[in-house]
C-alpha cells in the first residue's frame, strides 16, 4: 500500500469528510425527487399549488425528523441489543473479556442508567488491565521482557574495565521496561 504524503490523520479526515459529502448528496437527491414527485401528482391528479406546497413542506419535514432522529434511533437500538445480549444466559461469552477493537461506533450501557459510544472517532482498543506488584494499574498478561547482552573482550582485566558500563547499560534497560509497564 502506497504511503500518503499527507498523512494518516489527513486520510481520515478526507474520508470523512467524504462520507459526509455523499450524506449530504443523498439527502438533495431525496429533496429533489420529493419536488418532482409532487408535482408530477399535482399536474396528474389536478391538485391546487396550495396543496403541492403542502404536501412538500410535509416531506421535508418527514426528511428532517427522520435525520435528526436516526442517532437516537441507533444509540437505542445498540442499548437493547446490549441488553438483551447481557441479559441471555445462552451468550456466555464476553466479547472483549481479552480485548480487541472496534472499528465502528457503538453503543454500551455505561452504568446508572447512561449509554456510552466507543468507535465513534475510528478504530479503539480494549485492553485488560490488571494491577501490578507495586500496585499500578497496566496492561494485564503483559509478556516477561528478556534482555541479552553480549559482552566481548580480550581478556578478563578488560571485562573488569568494562563492569561499571555494562552494569549501567541493564539498569537503563531495567528502568525502561518499568517506566512502559
Amino acid at each position: 500500500m502506497a504511503e500518503s504524503i499527507f498523512g494518516e490523520e489527513f486520510e481520515r479526515e478526507m474520508s470523512d469528510l467524504d462520507v459526509e459529502l455523499t450524506r449530504i448528496r443523498d439527502l438533495a437527491e431525496g429533496v429533489g425527487d420529493t419536488i418532482a414527485n409532487a408535482f408530477r401528482r399535482a399536474i396528474i391528479d389536478g391538485r391546487s399549488l396550495n396543496s403541492v406546497l403542502s404536501d412538500v413542506a410535509r416531506r421535508f419535514a418527514d426528511i428532517a425528523l427522520k435525520a435528526a432522529l436516526k442517532p437516537v434511533g441507533l444509540m437505542i437500538s445498540g442499548f437493547v441489543e446490549n441488553l438483551f445480549a447481557g441479559a441471555n444466559p445462552a451468550l456466555n461469552a464476553v466479547p472483549f473479556a481479552k480485548g480487541g477493537v472496534v472499528n465502528a461506533p457503538s453503543y454500551f450501557p455505561a452504568g446508572l442508567g447512561r449509554v456510552g459510544v466507543m468507535g465513534e472517532a475510528g478504530p479503539e482498543a480494549i485492553l485488560p488491565l490488571a494491577r501490578g506488584a507495586d500496585g499500578r494499574l497496566g496492561i494485564a498478561g503483559g509478556q516477561t521482557v528478556t534482555v541479552n547482552m553480549t559482552v566481548q573482550v580480550s581478556d578478563a582485566p578488560s571485562f573488569l574495565r568494562a563492569e561499571a558500563e555494562v552494569s549501567a547499560m541493564l539498569l537503563r534497560a531495567v528502568r525502561r521496561g518499568t517506566r512502559a509497564s
